[in-house]
């Protein structure tokens, strides 16, 4: 049995592209092996909290004297963290907006990415380390390299930053550009393109998705 913890933000619930192609993936790791199993968490629909405290950065052993974080937010922290490290993958649909990641799952990057926990501080910690951490990344325009928007996507480096670097996972990325282009008169002749995005996006997401999942199982 493998457990995928299935990470949703967008805030489209009928359109989302972003949703769709994690649902594809999804759908390939239950596939894969009979005992798999899926985590959904919905981020936009079920918002978690700002941290409630600055101490809630740091395990209780180095924060300050008189840090007092209120205990309901601590026991929050600490079940996201374990229904993380109770994962054997982890898939986070993550469209772009305004150039970065949605609120919502900035919101539970703040509370699992704990140096010291999740990742290393005064102690080596990686408990993560080498474990699956799809992203699938969809954005309203396109930001090729050589273009003028080269260098303006500031969701996949932070995202591949903390999960890669900093909790030592496997990162993947999956992308989907020009999404906006079959509403935008500005895009449209760039509908070709996006619907081969689109399906490229697709096709990865569902192989990746089925070996992933069994090779976890």
């Amino acid at each position: 049995m493998a457990v995928l913890l299935h990470l949703d933000s967008s805030s489209d619930d009928s359109g989302s592209r972003s949703r769709s192609i994690g649902k594809e993936f999804a759908d390939a790791w239950l596939a894969a092996s009979p005992g798999n199993e899926v985590v959904h968490r919905d981020l936009h629909r079920d918002p978690l909290p700002h941290l409630a405290d600055a101490s809630l950065h740091w395990p209780p052993r180095l924060r300050g004297d008189r840090a007092r974080p209120p205990a309901d937010a601590e026991a929050l922290q600490g079940s996201l963290i374990e229904e993380l490290l109770a994962s054997d993958a982890v898939l986070v649909d993550a469209p772009m907006y305004n150039y970065s990641m949605p609120s919502a799952l900035k919101a539970w990057i703040d509370h699992i990415h704990v140096p010291g926990v999740t990742a290393p501080f005064d102690v080596p910690t990686q408990p993560l380390a080498g474990r699956p951490a799809v992203i699938v990344s969809t954005r309203g325009a396109s930001y090729d390299p050589g273009s003028p928007t080269e260098g303006w996507d500031h969701l996949v480096p932070p995202l591949t930053l903390i999960l890669g670097e900093a909790l030592g996972m496997d990162v993947r990325v999956i992308t989907a550009q020009l999404t906006l282009a079959e509403s935008v008169p500005a895009l449209a002749a760039e509908i070709p393109r996006a619907r081969q995005e689109l399906a490229d996006a697709v096709a990865a997401a569902r192989e990746l998705g089925s070996t992933l999942g069994a090779a976890s199982a």
